[in-house]
């Protein structure tokens, strides 16, 4: 197939020559652009942008004025007519958004030769002389870098940025010009590590920010956010730009909301989307942050969009009885089944090795000593003296012809392996199962030998129906029978997530302990993720086995995956090094397109051959002794691992050999910024677990190019090719010099779980004694189709994972629709309309065709406060559509009247306090009530004033159909939580636990609906006011923001393919770097203002401040 595609390719080009063709002529267009533009004053390339501002808004501005005039009308029209108008406004704002990205694509050569010319002329001035304006004189009030004289602004070539000045000194090449269009085109722009991503961003960003739209470039972390804000934001403010940072203030806050408002906001991929989440969590307009999700540029997109998409966004809250966990009592059952598993696969393998270790070992033993083998690998296989004794030649291929034996018949003779011990260990597919003889061990001493057993409810349930019982008997039987199986359910589940945390998570590798408190640490970058939990109690049981606090379970408020969330963009792009090997799952799950830049210097890095050696301990002497060889020709070297715990064993050995050195890991963070400096000087080693591989900047110093460069030894294949790649980016960077060689041996996780057996054939045929290495293009390739498997298993969980977060999309698209509606109260009165409808036909559907029409008549008089508009007659002839109608008119004509009554009702009292309390009011309280619970119903004193108290109706709807819809929604989540964790039990019936998930959440789903539009319109047709006395209406107390203190954010971290929704509530919140020093500048309270106003600064810029 390579072959073929080779062939194919020379006749029709590749797809990278392909794209760089279709925007060779754009790029042509922008030159033509810029030479006209380099002939502009400074002051005429600011009016150049003005000019650029202008057409866009000329172009849209037909249809904003319509949508302008409509909403004017919907003030006036009649509520069913309303819903017509609304339809005539979403149609208006899609004009819009085509016509933007028309214009957009007309501008964009002079808006690219714009930015590409203003970068050059900060790079060749150390000032730029410009007229001042209004924007110039505000931004030089705080900064050091602008200063104003007369009417001249001046701007400096120098500014702050992540705590250090910089001094610009970038200018776009052609290659970034192509990188910019596809990142206006809203696809993946892959460049190679050194190309300058952030300087191509600008190029978009610039030309999408003169819409005045809002555009969000996304980070990994908010020391990035903060310093491409500081770095890049002089080029746009010159502009007239605004540019803010949402990590710089604090989250559900008016500062935050001032930052969404900017042309251009920075932030992590985290805070857009918990931001996304408290905005559906608001009470008040007033509350929410963000705007219309237009246009995106994700930084390292293959991170955000592939790595970190498998991880919920969750805020949660405490749940009743939330620390009511089994998991401490549970341990000891654990722990005594682990010792004696350990203690038995011991015995075994020392039994399988002492047989297969026998030079004249008769066939017959050889095959009893395999059985062993595979009994003890099935048992332990993460132990490291099985894992040895698999590398030696021959035992790997050995077990794997026992194995595929046994599983032979779909495993029909597998329990002959696996039936001596206590428990099962399936590595790959992460799961660990408990066999008959663990049971019965857990269990002894127990007086219910089914403790750990869940029943088998079918079963039972048929044998109970076939009993004969009375209904009485039968149906207390049941309930005890359903009680049994929901305790034993969770306690099942707790000994299931302890066995993991035994026997499939080891401390140091997947996680480690500070401070009594047990932190991930990330497979990709090998940074502590602060915060971020195990889901599903996983975290919890580690807690239990590593002996500190287990944290209390907490309830699922509102959550939402990073797919789902950045798919709401209107337009998408990203920029990466390494995202070309995940194109697939890019273009599945988010139809972006890759495209890879050519580089603007030829790379000329030696990437060399893997070297594999059949055990670790050969593989990291052979590393070291590089390392050596590398340090005395004073070659700077990287060496990247895998774990915290390789990284202190390699420098254990550097020690040895005394070479000086530094360890940058999950315990080391804090040093990270001083450590990165230093790793591109003469001589220097640096171990570093993967956080060195993505986004560091090594620089080299001219005595190291001259040495070759920057030596990359990499000590483990990743998992993902990515990783990989990222390291080997490290070093080669803009043309520099520099080498790459990976180390592999048989024992390393890759290989031992997905390596082909072909390798360790070939190395057993070969014949390689101890310390003898292989090196060949065959066993790289062989190396990078084990990774490929990885990379489509954890595609298959990423999906997974989202398939069930569609299902729960479409619902919360459905209510934060309805929510947003309720909260500007815009088209409140049109949903209030469809809940009525849909209430009344739900009750007629129920009782149609049944002789309980007085039953109906009662229903509809306690739910509605209606009688029935039709006889008895009519109701059993009549079909059920033609009955709702006719409730419905009169329905629609009773709640006008309510609304008239309680506006008339009002309006004397209102009009009383606005005439005599309106300077003091502002807001009032109104007190209303369906009868059984009173409202305190908030309202503005003008507006119900002025609309004689059709605003105090319409903040009753807003209040009612807000907290009816909350407080469903949260129980939804819970019983969504629950559904979630019970359908993965189907698997075991041989049914889909996905397909059951999206049943009976749209069963849920149907039923929440229905009750919130009965509840809603219940409430609204039974309301009125219970005062007729001005002197009990009182102000509202100062509207507060929401208080989201009480909430945590999370992120839930999936930690295997064995339940794709492992991980619904668990906490993070993205590590914080160093902060960036935010430099104001300092003027004392009566010095002369620097914006140059003339006046003193407390009475200008400084007022209300210091």
């Amino acid at each position: 197939m390579a072959f073929v595609n080779k062939i194919l390719g020379k006749i029709l080009g590749n797809k990278s020559e392909r794209d760089i063709k279709e925007t060779s002529p754009i790029v042509e267009k922008i030159k033509e652009e810029y030479n006209r533009i380099v002939q502009l004053s400074n002051d005429g390339l600011r009016e150049e942008s003005e000019k650029l501002k202008n057409i866009i808004s000329n172009r849209i501005k037909p249809e904003e004025d319509e949508i302008a005039s409509i909403k004017e009308q919907v003030e006036e029209a009649d509520i069913q007519e309303s819903e017509k108008l609304y339809a005539q406004i979403d149609k208006l704002e899609d004009r819009i958004v085509a016509k933007l990205e028309e214009v957009l694509n007309e501008i964009l050569p002079a808006a690219f030769a714009v930015i590409k010319e203003t970068a050059r002329r900060f790079f060749e001035n150390e000032t730029i002389e410009v007229s001042a304006n209004d924007f110039d004189k505000n931004l030089a009030a705080n900064r050091d870098s602008i200063y104003i004289k007369g009417e001249k602004a001046f701007w400096k070539n120098k500014w702050m940025a992540g705590g250090n000045e910089i001094t610009w000194n970038m200018v776009h090449y052609d290659v970034q010009l192509i990188g910019g269009v596809v990142l206006h085109d809203g696809r993946i722009a892959e460049m190679a590590t050194g190309e300058g991503k952030t300087l191509v961003a600008t190029l978009p960003v610039f030309l999408n920010a003169l819409t005045k739209r809002g555009v969000h470039i996304v980070t990994v972390n908010d020391y990035l956010s903060k310093r491409d804000a500081e770095w890049m934001g002089p080029i746009y403010e010159f502009h007239g730009l605004s540019v803010d940072c949402i990590d710089k203030h604090q989250p559900n806050s008016e500062s935050r909301r001032n930052a969404y408002n900017a042309d251009i906001t920075f932030g992590t991929n985290n805070e857009f989307g918990f931001d996304y989440l408290r905005d559906n969590m608001a009470i008040n307009p007033e509350d929410l942050v963000q705007r219309k999700h237009q246009y995106a540029i994700v930084d390292e997109v293959d991170s955000v969009l592939v790595d970190d998409a498998r991880t919920p966004l969750i805020i949660s809250g405490p749940v009743p009885k939330g620390d009511n966990q089994q998991f401490e009592q549970m341990k000891s059952y654990v722990e005594k089944l682990f010792k004696a598993q350990r203690d038995l696969v011991n015995h075994i393998f020392i039994d399988a090795k002492r047989i297969l270790s026998k030079e004249d070992a008769t066939a017959d033993e050889k095959k009893e000593g395999a059985l062993l083998l595979l009994r003890s690998h099935k048992g332990l296989p993460k132990n490291k003296s099985i894992i040895k004794f698999l590398s030696e030649e021959g035992m790997k291929a050995l077990m794997q012809k026992t194995e595929n034996f046994y599983m032979q018949e779909n495993s029909k003779n597998m329990h002959v392996v696996t039936d001596p011990l206590y428990f099962i260990i399936e590595e790959a597919q992460n799961s660990v199962e408990l066999t008959d003889k663990g049971i019965d061990l857990i269990s002894a001493g127990l007086d219910d030998s089914e403790f750990f057993v869940l029943p088998d409810i079918g079963g039972k349930m048929a044998d109970m129906e076939n009993s004969g019982l009375s209904q009485e008997e039968l149906q207390s039987k049941k309930d005890k029978l359903l009680q049994d199986y929901s305790i034993k359910s969770e306690r099942v589940h707790t000994i299931n997530q302890l066995f993991k945390a035994y026997t499939m998570f080891e401390k140091d590798v997947e996680y480690v302990v500070i401070d009594n408190k047990v932190k991930i640490v990330d497979e990709q970058t090998g940074r502590i993720m602060e915060g971020r939990r195990y889901s599903d109690g996983l975290h919890q049981a580690i807690e239990a086995k590593e002996r500190v606090k287990v944290e209390a379970a907490t309830q699922t408020f509102a959550t939402i995956t990073l797919q789902n969330y950045f798919r709401m963009y209107n337009k998408l792009a990203g920029m990466t090094g390494t995202a070309e090997t995940e194109a697939g799952e890019l273009w599945d799950i988010y139809k972006l397109e890759v495209v890879v830049v050519p580089t603007n210097r030829p790379i000329v890095r030696n990437d060399r051959e893997d070297l594999v050696y059949k055990t670790k301990r050969e593989k990291y002497n052979a590393a070291i002794d590089e390392i050596v060889i590398l340090n005395k020709q004073s070659r700077p070297v990287l060496v990247g691992t895998t774990s915290v715990e390789i990284s202190e064993l390699l420098s254990r050995m550097l020690k040895i050999r005394g070479i000086k050195h530094n360890v940058l890991n999950a315990k080391m963070h804090a040093r990270e910024a001083e450590i990165v400096a230093e790793a591109g000087r003469a001589g220097m080693v640096t171990i570093a677990t993967n956080m060195a591989g993505r986004g560091t900047d090594i620089k080299l110093s001219v005595e190291v190019v001259k040495a070759g460069g920057l030596a990359i030894i990499g000590t483990e294949r990743h998992d993902s090719r990515r990783v990989d790649r990222q390291l080997r980016g490290r070093a080669g960077r803009q043309g520099d010099p520099g080498s790459s060689q990976f180390y592999v041996s048989l024992e390393d996780d890759l290989m031992r779980l997905f390596g082909s057996d072909r390798i360790s054939g070939v190395m057993d045929r070969l014949g390689l004694k101890d310390g003898e290495v292989i090196q060949h293009s065959m066993i790289s390739k062989s190396i990078e189709r084990a990774q490929k498997k990885v990379e489509e298993n954890n595609f298959g969980i990423r999906k997974r994972l989202l398939e069930y977060d569609d299902v729960m999309n479409s619902q919360r698209e459905v209510i934060y629709k309805k929510r947003k509606h309720a909260l500007f109260g815009e088209r409140l009165e049109v949903d209030v309309l469809n809940m009525m409808y849909d209430s009344v036909e739900e009750l007629v559907n129920e009782y149609h065709g049944s002789d309980l029409f007085e039953d109906f008549n009662m229903e509809l008089m306690r739910l509605l406060s209606l009688e029935l508009p039709v006889t008895e007659e009519d109701f059993k002839r009549m079909n059920p559509a033609g009955i709702s109608e006719k409730i419905y008119e009169k329905m629609i004509s009773g709640y006008k009247r309510k609304v008239e009554t309680i506006s008339k009702q009002a309006f004397p009292v209102i009009k009383n306090v606005y005439e005599t309390k309106s300077k003091v009011y502002k807001n009032i309280v109104v007190p209303i009530t369906d009868g059984k619970r009173m409202f305190q119903i908030i309202c503005n004193l003008e507006k119900a004033y002025q609309n004689k108290g059709k605003e105090l109706v319409k903040s009753y709807q807003k209040q009612i159909v807000l907290s009816t819809i909350d407080e469903s929604w949260k129980e939804q989540l819970r019983e969504m939580d629950d559904l979630k964790q019970s359908v993965q039990n189907a698997s075991y019936e041989q049914k889909d636990p996905l397909l059951i998930y999206k049943f009976e959440s749209f069963n849920l789903f149907k039923v929440m609906v229905s009750k919130v539009n009965k509840d809603v319109v219940s409430t609204l047709m039974k309301g009125q006011i219970p005062i007729q006395n001005p002197d009990q209406v009182k102000e509202a107390e100062t509207r507060r923001r929401t208080d989201m203190s009480r909430y945590k954010t999370q992120k839930s971290e999936l930690p295997g393919a064995e339940n794709p929704m492992d991980g619904a509530n668990t906490q993070t919140q993205e590590r914080s770097r160093p902060q960036p020093v935010k430099v104001e500048k300092k003027v004392g309270r009566n010095e002369p203002c620097p914006c140059g106003s003339g006046k003193k600064f407390k009475q200008c810029h400084g007022r209300g401040g210091a």
